[in-house]
């Protein structure tokens, strides 16, 4: 096996073992033997246990992020060139859908939107700060913008806001196509395209509400 096979499948394993069983309680040995790898491998390419755990996140996140931050960077500068506010819909939409998109991006993204899920509701602080550490400059390109689409609105205001469609899309997110309450008799949730336009509809109408 190459170098390059090696951490793919370390980088698996851990993923894996991370979203099932929790960061604190997967061993390096645990993953290592999942992944048919060595403890001088994990050493070699990601130095520690938390350095794994910080390949892990940016391997899935870096792409994603890079993505939401080119579709609103493009918003704001067409915006600015036509000397106008962005629009709050635009904003949304360059954030929301590429987020939902990666629910199929294929074999690891149920295994990683279970792991992320899973450290937004544990008391270690481990992964949760890894996770925001990667997402807080698009967190911060995003708020800026909403703050030139939206000035009237307090800054508090807007944020607190902004945290109810980041929690909104979580549990969309973490929950899948499959929900939380069933009703008997009443249709399922909406999935895929047809929820992403429902979030964006949802999430404009809060921000744009009146003070």
């Amino acid at each position: 096996m190459t170098q390059i096979d090696t951490k793919s499948r370390i980088l698996n394993a851990a993923e894996q073992l991370f979203a099932k069983e929790g960061y604190h309680f997967t061993s390096l040995r645990t993953i290592t033997t999942t992944a048919d790898a060595n403890l001088a491998a994990v050493n070699y390419h990601f130095g520690s246990k938390e350095g794994l755990l910080k390949a892990v996140i940016e391997r899935r996140l870096k792409p994603l992020n890079q993505r939401r931050a080119d579709r609103i960077e493009k918003i704001l500068s067409t915006a600015a060139t036509e000397q106008r506010r962005p629009r709050t819909t635009d904003l949304l939409r360059a954030f929301i859908e590429p987020t939902l998109a990666f629910r199929n991006e294929g074999p690891g993204a149920v295994e990683f939107i279970a792991l992320i899920g899973r450290a937004m509701n544990e008391p270690d602080e481990t992964v949760r700060n890894c996770f925001i550490q990667q997402v807080m400059p698009l967190f911060i390109l995003l708020y800026e913008g909403l703050k030139k689409a939206r000035p009237e609105l307090a800054e508090e205001i807007l944020l607190t806001r902004l945290h109810f469609v980041l929690g909104a899309m979580s549990h969309v997110m973490c929950a899948g196509a499959r929900p939380q309450i069933s009703i008997p008799g009443i249709p399922q949730p909406l999935t895929d395209t047809p929820q992403a336009e429902e979030m964006i509809r949802f999430a404009c109408a809060g921000l744009e509400a009146p003070c």
